[in-house]
């Protein structure tokens, strides 16, 4: 995985650490499962999240984003459980640190389609897997616009 890429997703996530949301993950993660415009979907990050916590992984009392989303990358919890990855060797998953939410981000990608060694620029295949990650287009456009600035 292009350093860039995990770098532009690490700053526009969370200004590279800076910032992890203002919510608490339990309940922003119930309220959007309650929420009938897309309870189905959010309803299996919430109960994953309650995976997480059961698991060690979660402090119940974590702080996130308004939809539940998680440390460095801004996980939902149901992609922790399916793409965390232990990045610093501790045992656990844990996205409030660095190395465990880059190779999770990494993970993700990997297992979403991305092609290691392709261009990601605008068209490449590898932009569309930026997709997977963030549906907005102009989110898009900057992830691939500032990973290769920082990859050259």
């Amino acid at each position: 995985m292009p350093a860039g890429v995990l770098l532009a997703i690490h700053g526009m996530e969370s200004g590279f650490g800076q910032f992890f949301g203002k919510y608490p993950v339990l309940s922003s993660g119930a309220t959007v499962a309650y929420d009938c415009r897309r309870s189905a979907f959010f309803t299996g990050h919430f109960l994953a999240a309650l995976t997480l916590v059961d698991r060690g992984w979660l402090d119940p009392a974590a702080i996130g984003a308004a939809h539940g989303e998680i440390g460095h990358t801004q996980f939902l919890a149901g992609n922790v459980l399916h793409y965390g990855r232990d990045g610093n060797g501790d045992g656990r998953v844990n996205l409030y640190d660095a190395a465990d939410a880059m190779a999770s981000t990494a993970n993700y990608l990997a297992a979403k389609g991305w092609r290691r060694g392709q261009p990601y620029g605008e068209g490449t295949h590898n932009f569309g897997v930026l997709n997977e990650w963030n549906a907005a287009t102009v989110y898009q456009q900057a992830i691939a616009y500032a990973g290769v600035r920082i990859d050259d």
